[in-house]
């Protein structure tokens, strides 16, 4: 785990002061450079020592064999793992023939600055080599938003005390050598060298290799260019072979001289396109990045950052970390899905190998709620992705012997690739995830012509899985049985509510939507007696509810369950799924992470008040967060509820998983879905804001320990300016012309915004729902502490 405090507090950077190389293997995963096409850990630039190397390109994978002990029917037979490949961070410092290494000599300072309005990663480094000579190091690097295939990195090297020999080694490398990933030696031997070498290029300044996966059958290229500044006498010579090509700068300077050298390198790759035409790509983005020059580069990195910023930033008052913490949170969103276009979002982005790089529910339900209301296009595109895979997803349905669509539960390519069937297959949730994430898209931008070329159809083939795997019962209440909900230690269960409403709302959307464009709905299939199948089977959704308790059961016979003995579960047992067996999670009371209390959250309008504060008071008791995906949940609906000092401490666990490693496996990559999590726990949780039925609402209250908050969102092509105080909060609108306007609710009340005045308004006191809600022992949250 990250103490506290290794990275200094900084409204604008995260800067490490000094390098731990045990903590090494998480700093490359907090230092991840991407812009949702290409991805780069932060490594350091000679490549040693590491943790793991590591860069990848959205979507591009190799396929591997899944092992099971015991084969069925229906279980994927292949897993997709994203694959390092070829990385252009690498160069290598001599000097005086001695190699530039950490571990060597005196390493005098060491410093690393990941600037969030930049867009760039600064390292400074003094060192003294075991010979005595003295050199300053700075390096800078960038993933480049404005032009997507382009990496860039300044290398600059000068002599502190006497006249010095330099030899700078800059490499393209395919075929790294890595840590092993696994136990099982069949996907070891698949992954251990997964590029097969197709061309090679070389030139004076720099080359070009080309490479292609066995299995998969992906094409890669990866080019080099070099920019060379030297006060005197240098050269560049440029060696290559088919893994491997090296630039190489040699040059002699004096005290107060430095050399200079800008490396430009591209990354394209097609599962179609000839080697030719890859190729011709990345040597057309290698020129476009010459064009424009470092300088160029990093003045366009800023001003695209600068607009992001102006419209998506959060203002937190009175809790320095937690405002470093979410501008990190929003800025590795932006990195996760800016260019990913029309491709997926990783659970961990493309800042490391955790979870093989697969998406999971996790992208609609956590990133694409911070992305639709600040980068809109990103989020459709990445539902543009998921309409793509619509026919996978049916040949999924009809294996399953169900109709419609049925999506993966966690995939890179759109194939099934969960081997484990409870936590994989049985989590249908997902299909409805993803009807969500088009529902709210098209409330908040207004776009019913992406509504008619993807949302309709992804809204309808979803909605046909949940006709055909739920059923009425003799009662004629409608019934989903043998799925998983959101929390995966209670696994396979009949009636989840989570699963149940928001099937509930996806049936609802796709016979809406169907209304609204019958032409295309005919041309679907969709008729009006499905669209009434739909509509009925919605209505009659059941909902279990334990009356002698008076709270919701999270699945039919949840709460009649045996308990979970807390009291004798030691600290170190967490998380309980790699020390107790499934068999055992699965019959107790024992909640992962939030399943009811996210169906409180995002179906708000199912339960009453008093029914919230009840059931988060009762979940809360077994909840024990062993999910990153919790906290940001659990904070909104405590704001909800009254417990605004809970949500506190809650927001600050989603903010900060990363930064303090809390999970203890940020070395895998950056929790993405928490990091957006915590814009959620901001905006929805202490600023109340939802989206229901195609209006906004807010109401927000501030817990005593945070000042302030101001949120931006963009609906509808108005940009809506959020202010909050303890006593009030202020409504305006940014741009749209003097006509302008905007009807919300203010807790409760209807309000109308227009751009000619802001509306300023009084927050009404409310208390907490009920007593504070108790947690598993040990398993609370740490208390928020202000102060820098």
């Amino acid at each position: 785990m990250i103490r506290e405090r290794a990275y200094p507090v900084d409204p604008w950077h995260i800067r490490e002061t000094r390098l731990d190389l045990d903590l090494l293997a998480q700093s490359e995963s907090v230092f991840a450079l991407a812009n949702g096409h290409i991805g780069i850990r932060g490594n350091l630039d000679e490549g040693e020592p590491h943790g793991l190397p590591g860069t990848y390109l959205n979507s591009f994978y190799e396929l591997r064999p899944l092992p099971y002990a015991e084969a069925g029917y229906g279980f994927p037979e292949s897993g997709q793992t994203m694959v390092n490949v070829t990385n252009a961070k690498l160069m290598r410092l001599l000097v005086d023939d001695e190699p530039f290494d950490v571990r060597y000599g005196e390493l005098r300072s060491h410093e690393r600055t990941l600037d969030l309005r930049a867009g760039t990663l600064e390292r400074i480094v003094e060192w003294v080599s075991p010979s005595g000579q003295a050199i300053r190091v700075r390096t800078v690097r960038m993933v480049s938003f404005t032009q997507r295939a382009v990496v860039a990195f300044l290398y600059e090297v000068e002599p502190l005390t006497s006249s010095a020999r330099l030899i700078l080694q800059s490499e393209l490398v395919a075929n790294e050598q890595l840590p092993p990933t696994s136990k099982d030696p069949r996907v070891a031997a698949v992954l251990d060298h997964p590029l097969q070498a197709e061309e090679m290029l070389e030139q004076r300044t720099g080359g070009l290799l080309v490479h292609r996966t066995k299995a998969s059958d992906l094409r890669m290229a990866a080019a080099m260019e070099h920019l060379v500044e030297a006060p005197g006498k240098h050269a560049i010579t440029t060696e290559g072979h088919p893994d491997w090509l090296r630039t190489t700068v040699a040059t002699k300077l004096e005290p107060g001289q430095k050399l200079r050298v800008v490396k430009l390198a591209a990354y394209g790759w097609s599962s179609n396109r000839s080697l030719p035409a890859v190729r011709d790509q990345v040597g057309a983005a290698l020129a476009s990045a010459r064009l424009d020059g470092w300088e160029g580069l990093v003045e366009a990195q800023r001003d695209y950052l600068d607009a992001f910023w102006d419209h998506s930033d959060v203002k937190v008052e009175g809790d320095p970390e937690v405002q470093q913490a979410v501008r990190f949170g929003l800025y590795h969103t932006l990195q996760a899905g800016a260019r990913a276009e029309q491709r997926p979002i990783g659970s961990k982005g493309l800042t490391g190998p955790g979870y093989d790089g697969h998406t999971f529910w996790d992208a609609e339900t956590f990133v694409l709620p911070a992305l639709t209301y600040t980068q809109p296009a990103a989020a459709a595109d990445v539902l543009r992705w998921r309409h793509s895979t619509l026919d996978l997803a049916r040949e999924r349905a009809q294996t399953l012997g169900l109709q419609g669509a049925a999506f993966p539960w966690r995939t890179i390519r759109g194939q099934e690739c969960s081997a484990y069937w409870p936590a994989g297959t049985a989590g249908f949730h997902i299909g409805a995830d993803i009807a969500d994430a088009v529902r709210r898209y098209v409330s908040a931008t207004g776009d019913y012509d992406f509504e008619r070329d993807y949302g309709l159809e992804l809204l309808v083939e979803t909605a046909r899985l949940w006709r055909s795997l739920g059923h009425h019962d003799r009662h004629g209440r409608f019934h989903i049985d043998g799925v998983t909900g959101p929390d995966e230690y209670t696994a396979v269960v009949d009636d989840n509510i989570y699963t149940n409403l928001m099937a509930q709302q996806n049936m609802f959307a796709a016979a809406d939507a169907a209304k609204r464009h019958p032409d295309l709905a005919r041309k679907l299939g969709v008729d009006d007696e499905e669209s009434a199948s739909w509509r009925d089977a919605a209505a009659s959704v059941h909902i279990p509810y334990d009356r002698e308790l008076g709270v919701h059961q999270q699945s039919e016979g949840f709460t009649r369950l045996q308990e979970w003995d807390f009291q004798n579960t030691p600290p170190e047992v967490y998380p309980l799924l790699l020390n107790y067996p499934y068999f055992d999670l699965y019959r107790k009371q024992v909640v992962k992470q939030a399943d009811l209390v996210m169906a409180m959250y995002v179906r708000g309008d199912a339960f009453t008040p008093e029914e919230k504060a009840r059931n988060f008071a009762y979940y809360e008791a077994r909840t024990v967060r062993d999910s990153s995906l919790s906290a940001c949940i659990q904070a909104v609906m405590a704001a909800e509820v009254g417990h605004l000092e809970l949500a506190h401490d809650y927001l600050g666990e989603a903010a900060l998983m990363d930064l303090h490693d809390l999970h203890q496996n940020a070395r895998d990559g950056v929790h993405v879905a928490s990091l957006a999590g915590s814009w959620i726990a901001l905006v929805a949780g202490l600023g109340g804001m939802r989206d229901s039925n195609g209006q906004l609402s807010f109401a927000p209250r501030l817990p005593s320990r945070i000042n302030g908050l101001e949120f931006s969102l963009l609906w509808r092509g108005l940009r809506l300016r959020v202010e909050v105080t303890a006593d009030e909060v202020t409504y305006s609108l940014r741009n749209g012309g003097g006509s302008a306007r905007l009807d919300l609710l203010h807790h409760g009340k209807e309000v109308t915004i227009t751009q000619v005045k802001p509306v300023v308004l009084p927050i009404p006191p409310q208390g907490p729902m009920g007593p504070a809600p108790t947690q598993p022992a040990g398993r609370a949250p740490v208390r928020r502490a202000t102060g820098s």
